[in-house]
């Protein structure tokens, strides 16, 4: 932190001592942290004052601030950072985590808000992703057993809290990183890709001013790690 610290020192300079470890406390919170954290808990987020200058400084460094839920906040790329950087053919994960978060995110998220039962644009789901539909492709056990522990290291995705029928898995904490726009454009796409024929997929078409029944628009952007970019 301390090369941050002197890259920070001009925005912080004209704070006091307590504001300005606030400041720093709530920066290194939605910087570090493997969750969201709670508004409530940080004076550097509570204040709207000293939260504009944990924005800036998340700006410094490519990074924006991501409203969660109405009551957290986290930090991820910023869109136009994480553009450059899936221009540029940034990929952290190999083809075969990429396939195996996918097909979580498929069955998870983008099946159930596709039937209706998951709406808004949370990554939260109440619908895991069983062992036997990630069976679905060609991937070899062991392929994917290790996909998902990388996975799972990485808080791409997550147990979920049901073990009745074997372990299953959810979206993880990481991808609440991703900023609203890049949000929804990977929601859209995974929808596109599922569902196809949904009346979701026909309204995402047409505010994208796509062709009744393509499966076109760009590709999406993400976070530390989903299809195409950063968190």
């Amino acid at each position: 932190m301390a090369e941050q610290h002197a890259l920070f020192d001009p925005l912080l300079q004209d704070l006091s001592d307590r504001s300005r470890d606030e400041v720093l406390a709530a920066f290194s919170a939605v910087q570090y942290s493997a969750h969201p954290v709670a508004e409530v808990q940080l004076p550097g987020l509570r204040d709207v004052t000293l939260r504009r200058h944990v924005q800036k400084m998340l700006k410094l460094i490519g990074r924006t601030l991501v409203h969660v839920d109405g009551t957290h906040w986290t930090s991820g790329y910023a869109d136009d950072i994480a553009e450059t950087l899936t221009a540029q053919g940034w990929q952290p994960l190999s083809v075969v985590d990429r396939a195996v978060l996918v097909l979580v995110l498929v069955h998870s998220v983008a099946i159930p808000r596709s039937e209706g039962i998951l709406t808004g644009d949370s990554w939260k789901s109440a619908r895991p992703t069983t062992v036997d539909e990630l069976r679905t492709t060609r991937i070899s056990a062991e392929e994917r057993r290790l996909a998902l522990q990388r996975l799972r290291a990485a808080g791409l995705i997550q147990l979920s809290g049901d073990h009745s029928g074997g372990p299953s898995y959810i979206p993880g904490p990481q991808l609440q990183r991703l900023t609203p726009a890049a949000r929804r454009r990977l929601q859209d796409q995974l929808i596109l890709a599922a569902a196809p024929s949904s009346p979701i997929a026909e309204a995402i078409r047409a505010r994208a001013g796509l062709a009744p029944g393509s499966a076109g628009g760009r590709r999406s952007t993400s976070t530390d790690g989903t299809e195409e970019g950063a968190v």
